[in-house]
């Protein structure tokens, strides 16, 4: 069912009925993928794959095991569109001036330089290898800037759909742990101090937690200074979408071939959209809760709530995208996307020693 029939006039009142079905589907795929992330860390001790990687895990073998019918799609569409670009905007309230100015000019200047020659790097690593160009820019901001969350924010805004966005995470997800199990190792072979290893593990490993995970045993230092790195890092994001909001305008207004199958990501018809909306309505309103952050006009206590709400509506978002993928077209992309992945972490990798010797930290 193409999006095109979901844009007919109906009554004020049906269309929150219609997105009812698909919704209460990608809540219960949620469900399955908290309980299951749950168990790991029961079973485990720890946390290794994610909440968010495995709604859309649950999702996939849903949709790999019986394909939804019409009732079901205008609820994970908008599951997997609108709600994503809420959570998109929820995450300005986690922005900061403060943890901005905590890394210092020089510090500060090389992530944002890397992040940037990172993503250059990575796009044209994936391009080289034969990715569609929405996948490249998937793969470059995630490896480059926070993995699954820098995906899930920059597919609504190059128009991915699900099997894009579905394939990126899957194999950023499964190269994430294998960094933060081996990364460790690259300390001593390197000679690196606790703080340098710190910077490395800030500028390379995806999630806050997976830093943590990573600099605990070099000591404490290792884990100040990787987790401040990181966090600064993750501040990229807003510029970098708002960037692509600009310079991508037409590759979001690109159609696909219209696919025979159920999909969350298809997208309109090429139009030439108003002025007011060359910058998306999200970004915008990240960027206006980001000021309101650093202007501390955000009560403290609601800072908690609000990232635990977009959070649990990235993971709906993923689910819905798991349900709008077919296991066919991600398994086509396997390799060049996993050279790509690999590829683009040991560039990011050989930039951040880089800029580690260039600012002398010792």
């Amino acid at each position: 069912m193409s999006s095109t029939a979901l844009q007919q006039p109906m009554p004020a009142l049906a269309w929150p009925w219609r997105l009812l079905p698909g919704v209460a589907l990608c809540g219960a795929v949620t469900l399955a993928a908290l309980a299951l992330e749950r168990l790991e860390a029961r079973v485990l001790g720890g946390t290794w794959i994610e909440a968010l990687v495995l709604a859309i895990l649950v999702g996939t073998a849903v949709r790999t095991a019986w394909t939804p019918g019409r009732r079901w799609f205008p609820g994970i569409a908008f599951s997997a569109k609108t709600l994503l670009e809420v959570a998109v905007l929820l995450l300005g309230a986690a922005v900061s001036a403060r943890t901005i100015a905590a890394a210092g000019p020089g510090l500060l200047i090389g992530i944002a330089g890397v992040v940037v020659v990172a993503i250059a790097a990575s796009y044209s690593l994936g391009r080289l290898l034969g990715l569609p160009h929405r996948m490249a820019v998937l793969v470059a901001c995630g490896n480059s800037i926070c993995g699954n969350s820098a995906i899930a924010a920059v597919a609504p805004v190059i128009g991915a759909d699900g099997e894009d966005v579905a394939a990126s995470i899957a194999f950023t997800a499964v190269l994430g742990v294998l960094v933060v199990l081996l990364l460790p190792l690259a300390a001593p072979l390197l000679h690196l101090s606790g703080l340098q290893f710190g910077v490395l593990a800030g500028l390379t490993v995806y999630a806050v937690p997976q830093v943590l995970a990573a600099t605990a045993p070099l000591g404490p230092l290792a884990v100040q200074m990787g987790t401040l790195v990181k966090l600064v890092r993750v501040l990229m994001l807003g510029p970098v979408v708002l960037g692509l909001s600009l310079l991508t305008r037409r590759l979001r207004d690109e159609t696909d071939e219209a696919p025979p199958h159920l999909t969350a990501g298809d997208r309109p018809r090429a139009n030439r959209p108003p002025l007011h909306k060359l910058v998306p309505w999200f970004i915008l309103g990240f960027l206006a809760l980001a000021a309101l952050r650093s202007a501390e006009l955000v009560p403290q206590p609601l800072l908690g709530p609000i990232g635990t709400l977009a959070n649990g509506l990235t993971i709906v978002s993923m689910a819905a995208l798991g349900l709008g993928t077919d296991l066919r077209v991600v398994a086509r992309a396997g390799g060049r996307v996993t050279g790509a992945v690999a590829l683009s972490l040991v560039v990011l990798g050989a930039i951040s020693l880089g800029l580690i010797r260039l600012l002398g930290l010792a």
